[in-house]
């Protein structure tokens, strides 16, 4: 898949920008505050119809006005598609690609797929287990229609069961009864996403490995270890182990919405003794990773999105990663930095067919 052109109106910081890219590789250069990262955030919407920065849709509406639009040109494997998406202040997100448009989000998903790599990723290191499953969750929902359908069903059924929970404590009586109907499709749907997520992860982990190795130089060892309340039991019993608790704490205690991903350098987390680098060069592993398996599994290669890629790099990892994404020709890349001569220094070193753009 690759993005020949790219028009957006009223979004963030830009009143009106179109760019006509580079099938290989696309920088964008400026100080900070001009906008380099909201073109990346842009792209990301058309991949999976919402910013990586966690924003609402409504944040992303230039100030003092009333709507945001997007619009580009993506090039498939058989025809060009116009993928549009269109925010009015007082009403709902449309997202249209050839003028027709999705009955849900979750069908657009997987058309132009995407890995974002940005400053933002650190918090995948020291923010709580919720950071992680999301990611875990995205990375999967991309290749795997099933497991966001699973996903969704799960979300919904939990929050239910939290509900009558909520409900039987503030109303002061218990039915068990009544929460038995969720003792069916939550170990379903849960079980179901608990063996993909850990089949994902045992095939992901060789390549965050090896890719890791090659951006430190092999300096050190890293591990990826996914932790589960369903490895040591099955769903059913979870709940039914549990149930005075839950009703205690009027909320379901156990089950793969607690799961969570252990990252770590020689046996130690990586967030205790891991330097900026050193994190750096892991999450870069990690999202790489990430785009191999999308490719393997997909056949498309997902556009990749590097904002603010180099700072806190030794020249040895810039060179690395230089080398890495020379060789594995990872597709459509676009490139945020805020020095120009080290960008042209990269395009260089890449040699492929680029555009540098300046904000």
């Amino acid at each position: 898949m690759v993005i020949q052109k790219l028009s957006l109106i009223n979004f963030k910081n830009h009143s009106s920008k179109s760019f006509d890219f580079s099938p290989q590789m696309n920088c964008f250069v400026g100080n900070n505050g001009a906008g380099k990262t909201n073109i990346l955030d842009a792209l990301h919407y058309l991949s999976v119809g919402k910013s990586f920065l966690g924003n609402t849709d409504y944040n992303s509406i230039k100030k003092d006005e009333d709507f945001f639009s997007l619009e580009a040109e993506i090039e498939g494997q058989e025809k060009t598609d116009i993928l549009k998406i269109i925010l009015p202040k007082e009403a709902k997100k449309s997202i249209k690609k050839n003028d027709k448009s999705y009955d849900r989000l979750s069908d657009h998903i997987g058309y132009l797929p995407s890995v974002m790599i940005s400053p933002y990723d650190s918090n995948l290191i020291s923010d709580s287990g919720e950071s992680r499953r999301k990611f875990l969750d995205a990375m999967i929902s991309q290749t795997d229609s099933g497991y966001l359908f699973s996903l969704i069903q799960y979300q919904k059924t939990l929050q239910q069961r939290n509900a009558l929970l909520k409900d039987f404590a503030k109303n002061r009586y218990f039915d068990n009864e009544s929460l038995e109907i969720y003792n069916e499709p939550l170990p379903k749907f849960g079980t179901e996403i608990f063996l993909k997520r850990k089949e994902f992860l045992t095939n992901l982990s060789p390549f965050v490995q090896d890719y890791y190795k090659i951006i430190s130089g092999g300096k050190e060892q890293i591990k990826i270890i996914y932790q589960s309340d369903l490895e040591q039991n099955n769903f059913k019993n979870l709940l039914a182990q549990n149930l005075e608790k839950d009703r205690i704490l009027t909320y379901t205690s156990k089950g793969i919405h607690k799961d969570d991903l252990v990252f770590q350098m020689d046996d130690f987390l990586i967030k205790k003794i891991g330097s900026q680098g050193q994190q750096k060069s892991f999450l870069i592993a990690l999202k790489l990773s990430q785009m191999n398996r999308i490719k393997n599994l997909t056949g498309k290669s997902p556009i990749l999105l590097l904002d603010d890629i180099f700072d806190k790099l030794d020249d040895l990892r810039v060179s690395q990663l230089i080398n890495l994404v020379n060789q594995e020709h990872f597709g459509q890349i676009f490139i945020t930095d805020t020095s120009k001569e080290r960008t042209e220094f990269v395009v260089k070193k890449i040699n492929e067919e680029s555009k540098i753009f300046e904000l």
